[in-house]
């Protein structure tokens, strides 16, 4: 996670949902591509096509709210997003994003200073957000050292394996 994380923002309002991440009809699959092309549709028929590997979410408060499926940040990181940023996470999004190796970050004011397609640079290591189309720098709480490397690793499982000598 030393590499600094950069792609074009794709922004969304407070209260996005589980339902809204990837629809209830579609979680019948568990793979991780099937779920992607179907991410974010009912609220962005672009998002799916259009993403790119590297981009990044930014997003309002309460950003996972909903049911507990852990489909949803599945759908985000098997798109491509490198990174989501909201005002808030719900409770249960937020450790199931960690579990799965999608790196997440709060920050109060970033929404509301970017728009869809600004150029984005996260410092996951030092909790650093940099807007370089609007040449703004934002800091964010970063994560302790060993949750850095469990997202590093991957996720929880991958990150197990590998304390475990697996």
């Amino acid at each position: 996670m030393n590499t600094p994380l950069v792609g074009n923002c794709w922004k969304y309002d407070d209260n996005i949902d589980t339902d809204v991440i990837i629809p209830a009809r579609y979680l019948n699959t568990s793979d991780e591509k099937e779920l992607a092309s179907h991410c974010l549709e009912d609220i962005d028929k672009t998002f799916a096509q259009n993403v790119k590997e590297g981009d990044i979410i930014v997003a309002g408060e309460n950003f996972g709210c909903g049911s507990s499926r852990e489909h949803a940040p599945i759908a985000i990181k098997s798109s491509g997003v490198s990174v989501v940023i909201a005002k808030s996470f719900a409770r249960i999004f937020f450790r199931n994003s960690i579990n799965i190796g999608l790196p997440i970050l709060e920050h109060p004011t970033l929404c509301d200073e970017c728009d869809k397609g600004d150029k984005i640079c996260v410092d996951l290591k030092n909790g650093i957000v940099k807007n370089l189309t609007k040449n703004k720098e934002y800091i964010c709480e970063k994560f302790p050292q060993e949750i850095q490397d469990l997202i590093a690793q991957g996720g929880l499982i991958n990150y197990t394996k590998k304390k475990l000598g697996a």
